[in-house]
């Protein structure tokens, strides 16, 4: 599933309201006596908490809680008069320029003023939109199933396919993909039967099925799914023709065409910088450096991974930063360093728990059973490979479990337990 969460260009008030939210950040955590470090606490970074201060970023309300719980002030302290007032309108623009949280924001609120059935549906859209932007797939899975019903009972098919495409985005990210395809495919059958949507649904489906059998292991399919939507990407702006790109390179990777990986991501990568698509900008460097590690190109694949950390840290999303570490953990393996390689594995596991990204944990775990492998670490990494086996049985990814009975087979048959290789062989050849 495409997953698009940037940061557009802020208008000159926004930059004003974070500019003045930084302030009082800064001076009350000086008043507590506090390091950046220290109000970041567990959940966030320093690099956040200075981006904050500086007026770079603008905090959630999610942030603005913790920072203010932290200081023991209330969050107004913050926000004052330079709170703004939502109108449907502003929090529509904020929505199609890419500020999530803050659209996020703004749809509840205007929920909660009891609007009538017919405003609460396109609130509860757009408010499933921005909460998929976020990662937060259970409560975007409540917000479209209520959206498509309110449609459904008002008979407005094409805004009801539509939250069923965000039902649909909830349920990958909630891990549940057979439902998903299952939606998806829906869908798409719909628009071939001559529903109008939008002029770039289809493709949009199609892009969203390749995301969901990529994850299923059907490498593939997706990039059949992708290469059909292809020829419909060509009418699309910078942004949304980056984010094709992005998904198309990392389809080309999953089959083992590293060098088209590249090219296509190479091309999202310029059309986001272009766009002022930091963060997704960010994201294609990190996809970019797998590829290139996957060349052997170790160093390229050092400084795309760098660069990619310190792009993400500024914004403070854990989720991302646990791909990231995890890149970087293998690239220092592949360099040698199998101690260095598990400190950063380490770390990625760290932000994947705080952030709720099992997948990213689960290939922490798998770096750093190849990294004690390597550093002769055979009991530990028999004990960490057979932790990540049991993740991967229950997160429904059976091509990362396959890989993972299969490595973890050849530990044992190094080791000379050869019944035991068997038995892990056998299990990875039965897994569908």
């Amino acid at each position: 599933m495409p997953r698009t969460k940037t940061s557009a260009r802020a208008t000159e008030r926004d930059r004003e309201l974070a500019h003045r939210i930084g302030q009082r950040i800064r001076e009350a955590r000086h008043r507590a006596g506090f390091t950046q470090q220290q109000l970041a606490g567990d959940r966030y970074t320093k690099a956040y908490v200075s981006a904050l201060e500086t007026g770079i970023a603008r905090p959630s309300m999610v942030a603005l809680n913790h920072i203010a719980l932290r200081l023991n002030l209330p969050p107004s302290h913050f926000i004052d008069e330079a709170h703004p007032v939502w109108t449907r309108l502003e929090v529509d623009m904020q929505l199609a320029s890419g500020e999530w949280q803050a659209a996020a924001d703004g749809y509840s609120a205007l929920l909660a003023d009891s609007p009538d059935e017919s405003s609460r549906a396109d609130l509860l859209r757009g408010l499933a939109e921005a909460l998929a932007r976020l990662d937060r797939g259970k409560e975007t899975i409540a917000a479209a199933t209520e959206a498509a019903r309110l449609y459904g009972l008002a008979s407005r098919v094409a805004d009801a396919a539509l939250a069923r495409y965000w039902l649909a985005y909830g349920l990958y990210q909630s891990d549940n993909e057979p439902d998903a395809r299952s939606l998806l495919t829906a869908l798409l059958e719909q628009v071939r039967a001559g529903l109008n949507v939008e002029p770039d649904f289809e493709m949009r489906l199609l892009t969203s099925l390749a995301a969901v059998e990529s994850r299923a292991g059907q490498a593939p399919r997706a990039l059949a799914y992708l290469e059909e939507a292809r020829g419909q990407a060509a009418d699309l702006d910078d942004r949304r023709r980056a984010a094709f790109l992005f998904n198309l390179a990392i389809g080309y990777r999953e089959v083992g065409d590293f060098e088209a990986a590249i090219r296509a991501g190479t091309q999202g990568m310029a059309l986001y910088r272009a766009a002022g698509a930091i963060f997704e900008s960010a994201r294609i460097e990190n996809d970019l450096a797998l590829a290139y590690l996957a060349t052997g190109q170790v160093e390229r694949a050092r400084e795309l991974a760098s660069d990619a950390r310190m792009q993400i840290e500024t914004t403070g999303d854990e989720r991302w930063m646990a791909a990231v570490a995890d890149t970087e953990a293998q690239v220092a393996l592949a360099s040698g360093d199998p101690a260095e390689a598990l400190r950063l594995a380490a770390e990625a596991r760290a932000y994947a728990e705080r952030s709720g990204n099992q997948l990213a944990g689960l290939a922490a775990m798998v770096t750093a059973a190849r990294a004690m492998r390597v550093g002769g670490q055979v009991a530990e990494s028999e004990a960490q490979f057979a932790e990540a086996a049991t993740v991967a049985r229950s997160s429904r990814v059976p091509h990362r479990l396959r890989e993972i009975l299969r490595e973890w087979a050849d530990l044992r048959a190094d080791a000379g337990d050869h019944r035991g290789a068997y038995e892990l062989s056998s299990e990875a050849l039965a897994v569908n």
